[in-house]
């Protein structure tokens, strides 16, 4: 090729890749956060305020030797950075620093920084296990629509029983005392064991059995102090938590451990059955019902992946704080 022509066709070539470049490159910010699953929670939420100015990338944060995890990590990486604002920004888990409302030191860095985002509910897995997406989780899971369970109601009703003793807990945190009345109890005594999906209420009826004593143990132990965890409950709607709402403020592991996969795994058990059985009625020959298992369980997913990309929690009001927090950040 003459030396001239190769001349040209750089040049054009030059010229079109600068028409495509942008006039000036995107900003960066970062977006601290806790662990490895926070990662895509947050991009998730972050995607929807990339534009022509600016992109995020979200990261675990990073000591001068290695990367660092938790929630006091991202905080002292983030806050003690001058870089603190619209370059970087640090997403946490509330755990219970929200409804303590700054009465602890993590609670006022929090809640006092702009450019902390937190999830309001304890953690992302409260995310993950609202009730009004997990019908679609078993549905993506076991890939039959048959609506056998009532999500909302159990979850409704099981708020309402542990909300007495979930006020104890919070009351004594509220006070700096994570001694008197540690987590580890609250989520004992506020654990399923067994749900018999056909008869949920039995579960249910044992539960209250079971808090109804603590509470009363709390109430002699402590009569004094009944009084001040009553007049928490004015406190505690003005945050968003309700007596149907409060398993979105408890741990969120408790929560995902204890409490929502003891009623998904069964259910999604139950919508597995039925669909092989359907499957198993309508092939007409044997190789048809072995082609069609075998297709079925290549598609059907575990349930816990599939919880994990649960993102129908953006119809949740929380969900929307933390969009009104990021609008704050970037208009």
């Amino acid at each position: 090729m003459p030396k001239t022509l190769r001349h040209s066709l750089s040049s054009d070539y030059l010229d079109a890749a600068r028409l495509l470049s942008p006039k000036k490159k995107r900003k960066r910010v970062v977006a601290y956060v806790e662990s490895y699953d926070d990662i895509a929670f947050w991009r998730d939420i972050l995607n929807d305020f990339e534009n022509e100015e600016r992109y995020f990338e979200v990261m675990l944060p990073a000591s001068s030797r290695n990367l660092v995890h938790g929630k006091k990590s991202v905080l002292l990486q983030s806050l003690q950075s001058d870089q603190l604002g619209k370059n970087l920004i640090a997403c946490v888990d509330s755990d219970y620093d929200y409804l303590m409302q700054g009465v602890s030191e993590s609670s006022r860095k929090v809640n006092d920084s702009p450019y902390v985002l937190q999830t309001y509910c304890y953690a992302i897995e409260n995310y993950w296990c609202f009730a009004g997406a997990l019908h679609e989780v078993c549905v993506q899971a076991t890939l039959n629509d048959h609506q056998i369970f009532d999500f909302n109601l159990f979850l409704k009703e099981y708020s309402e029983i542990i909300y007495p003793l979930f006020l104890w807990n919070m009351f004594f945190y509220r006070c700096n005392d994570m001694r008197t009345f540690p987590m580890k109890r609250f989520n004992e005594n506020t654990a399923l064991n067994i749900v018999n999906i056909k008869n949920p209420r039995q579960a249910l009826a044992k539960l209250q059995h079971v808090v109804e004593v603590e509470v009363e143990y709390w109430k002699t132990r402590f009569p004094d102090y009944v009084p001040m965890v009553e007049e928490q409950k004015d406190k505690l709607k003005d945050l968003g938590l309700t007596p149907d709402n409060t398993y979105l403020f408890i741990q969120g592991h408790h929560l995902l451990d204890n409490v929502v996969m003891k009623l998904l795994i069964p259910v999604c058990t139950q919508l597995r059955r039925e669909q092989e059985d359907r499957i198993r009625r309508k092939s007409a020959h044997q190789q048809q019902l072995a082609n069609e298992l075998t297709g079925y369980e290549r598609s059907a997913l575990p349930v816990e992946v599939v919880l994990r990309k649960n993102v129908e929690y953006k119809q949740l009001f929380l969900y929307r704080w933390i969009l009104e927090d990021l609008y704050n950040i970037f208009p």
